[in-house]
């Protein structure tokens, strides 16, 4: 800054300090906020996972209770003693006796089997939206921007609400796992898959096709 300036000239100089640095502190909330609001969607998928588990930890555990009833059924005691009966008699009624042992002795197997299939009943565990991003350019064929991915991705789930800030977030942190590329084209940034090869900037093409100098 010139110690010549006249005071206007460093009310000028100030004025547009002060509003760089306003600008880039909003900036700076916007990314620590899409920040935190990705890390929140992760803790609330996380949080329904274990909900999840917990139930069918609760499940499993509560099968051996359900079961005892049934075994202790089985211990029926066969008679020793039988009265006197009729001849031709005798046999017939001791196949019976076995037919219901045997018949009960099925049903009491069945039952602990039936148990643990009530058990796996759960809720469906939602992709993360990380899945989602890195599903989706990796089936586009052009580089596509974070509203282009928000977009698309809201309309396929409608039950989510995604938003361009988070979808940013979200694709820099592939960015910075080398699982996604940035292309800048102009004051736009676009993102690409790395086996997805990347479009030339109007720029470049313009220059690609002029003409040599004589």
């Amino acid at each position: 800054m010139s110690e010549n300036a006249s005071p206007t000239e460093l009310t000028s100089q100030y004025t547009a300090q002060v509003t760089a640095d306003l600008e880039t502190n909003a900036k700076e909330q916007e990314r620590i906020g899409a920040e935190i609001a990705a890390l929140q969607e992760q803790l609330t998928a996380l949080q329904r996972d274990h909900q999840v588990l917990v139930s069918i930890q609760q499940a499993i555990d509560a099968a051996p209770a359900a079961v005892q009833p049934a075994t202790d059924s089985t211990k029926i005691p066969a008679p020793r003693t039988k009265p006197a009966t009729a001849p031709g008699t005798g046999a017939p009624a001791r196949a019976r006796a076995k037919k219901t042992t045997a018949r009960t002795d099925r049903d009491a197997t069945a039952k602990p089997a039936a148990v643990p299939r009530a058990g796996k009943a759960g809720k469906t565990v939602q992709p993360t939206l990380v899945s989602l991003v890195r599903h989706y350019l990796g089936e586009q064929s052009e580089p596509r921007s974070a509203a282009e991915i928000a977009t698309a991705l809201g309309q396929t789930h409608p039950d989510r609400n995604v938003k361009t800030t988070v979808v940013r977030t979200t694709v820099e942190g592939l960015v910075a796992r080398n699982q996604a590329q940035r292309t800048k084209q102009g004051s736009s940034v676009f993102y690409t898959t790395p086996n997805t090869p990347q479009q030339s900037t109007p720029a470049q093409t313009d220059k690609d096709s002029a003409p040599a100098d004589a």
